[in-house]
């Protein structure tokens, strides 16, 4: 038995060591794909739409927030200076993750350039170095960011009034009917909104929120159908399509942001439908939204229903968004989980041509999938997944799964403090996307959270072929919240 156990140990070490080299070579070519891919994309932006499309591959700007203004220089430009409003878009909500992610190849070109720089600009050091200190001892000095000259050129265009001249769509996203039906109708300002239910006499509304690259028919084909009469009755079912996902706007100048994604739920369910009191059901990143929804509303929520929350505490020193970086795509080729959402989250341009290669045809892979299936499989699933662009899915991850993680322990508190619904979280035992720790993190924050655990259930299975019996388990949870409140 202990030669046994001895030998597992060695095999356990021996596959760790291989994936980390691997891993590493595999890594270090797709940092040089992707540095490749960056000129070719502008390259063939620049003959298709005369411009090419800003990204975050430029190096670091240096930007100072002085009297609600940002100040930016970068290498062989004049300086630029962006003004914050109270109703603009706030340099906070932007996530560090967008334009730092550490890859041998660009740390290799930014060091080249800069020793470049350094050289040219030698005579000029005495002159820089006394800005900088007129700059510094202003007494309205808050924080120095590090800047992408993206989110400048983003900023500008929504601060100073003008408009993106990028089509829509683009020409590396979707021109199917499905995916911009809301830029031909007058619903650019809302969300695509699914009801069911109650229509006469509603007692109580539900929210639902899906997760990252997926749709409201995550909701509407699964646990729709089968809630009972009598649930059918009382409540008001309501599932969106995030913004940048499904039938929903995908603007071309949206940084996707936490604030963005809120007013758009705000504005398409909470008022239209005159919203005052409700439960809220989300899955994954829809329960990162879910958590600022509740926060926001915490005197509206009757119950709080989390299906695998992405939540990993940082430890005591990391920066929360880098962590929650590493720990949602830690660059490794197995397990075929990880290395898909390596390839996602670090990779803005090969992300970039998954999408060109899987959204733009999404319909070509839909019929395959009817032809090889015989029509016997639904394909709402697919449609999700495939139904958004890839400017939407960058920001999005960036934004609010890594951006939001140092804000989720105080929207936890808040929960916990202030909320007196219920708190249940459902996990799949099998989710290879989100661990199961994520779960009881969240009860470890938030004591009275219930947690459940699926066993032989993932990340999607979780609602999908259990839907009967995940519906009875609403239902209950919504029940018991109106008994005890």
């Amino acid at each position: 038995m202990e030669v046994m156990a001895l030998s597992r140990s060695a095999l356990v070490i021996t596959g760790k060591i291989l994936n980390d080299v691997i891993s590493l070579i595999i890594f270090s070519l797709l940092d040089l794909v992707d540095f490749v891919l960056c000129y070719l994309y502008k390259i063939i932006d620049f003959f298709i739409e005369s411009e090419w499309k800003p990204c975050y591959c430029s190096s670091a700007i240096e930007a100072i927030t002085s009297s609600g203004k940002i100040l930016v220089s970068e290498q062989g430009e004049s300086n630029k200076i962006v003004c914050l409003t109270s109703t603009k878009l706030q340099l906070e909500e932007i996530s560090d993750t967008l334009y730092t992610r550490p890859a041998l190849v660009s740390e290799v070109s930014k060091s080249t350039v800069n020793e470049l720089k350094r050289l040219k600009m030698e005579s000029t050091k005495v002159l820089q170095s006394s800005c900088e200190k007129k700059i510094k001892k202003g007494p309205t000095l808050r924080s120095t960011f590090t800047v992408n000259s993206t989110i400048v050129e983003m900023l500008q265009g929504k601060i100073g009034g003008r408009q993106q001249s990028h089509p829509i769509p683009r020409w590396s996203d979707c021109d199917c009917k499905t995916c911009n039906s809301w830029a031909t109708n007058s619903c650019k300002e809302t969300l695509y909104v699914k009801a069911e239910g109650a229509t006469d006499n509603v007692q109580e509304d539900v929210i639902f929120i899906h997760g990252f690259i997926s749709s409201s028919a995550f909701w509407t084909e699964t646990l729709f159908p089968n809630f009972s009469k009598s649930a059918k009755s009382k409540y008001r079912f309501i599932a969106v399509d995030l913004l940048g996902f499904g039938r929903s706007p995908k603007p071309t100048d949206s940084l996707y942001t936490l604030r963005e994604h809120l007013d758009m739920i705000e504005r398409s369910v909470l008022e239209p439908h005159k919203v005052k009191s409700f439960h809220i059901v989300a899955h994954s990143l829809g329960c990162i939204l879910a958590l600022a929804l509740a926060v926001k509303h915490h005197s509206c929520v009757k119950s709080l229903t989390l299906l695998a929350p992405p939540y990993f505490p940082a430890p005591k020193g990391e920066q929360a968004t880098q962590y929650m970086m590493r720990r949602v795509a830690p660059r490794r080729v197995w397990p075929p989980i990880a290395f898909g959402a390596s390839l996602a989250c670090w990779y803005e341009h090969i992300s970039r041509t998954i999408c060109l290669l899987i959204c733009k045809n999404h319909r070509l892979w839909e019929f395959l999938t009817k032809l090889v299936t015989r029509n016997r499989m639904r394909t709402y699933l697919i449609e999700g997944f495939c139904c958004h662009t890839h400017n939407a899915a960058w920001h999005t991850l960036h934004n609010i799964i890594c951006g939001t993680a140092g804000k989720i322990e105080k929207y936890l508190d808040v929960v916990k403090n202030r909320l007196k619904c219920t708190v249940t979280v459902f996990h799949g035992r099998d989710d290879e996307v989100i661990p199961v720790e994520c779960s009881y993190n969240i009860q470890s924050r938030v004591p009275r959270a219930r947690v459940k655990v699926i066993e032989n259930k993932d990340h999607i299975t979780i609602v999908v072929g259990r839907q009967k019996a995940f519906a009875r388990e609403l239902e209950e949870i919504w029940i018991n919240s109106t008994t005890t409140t």
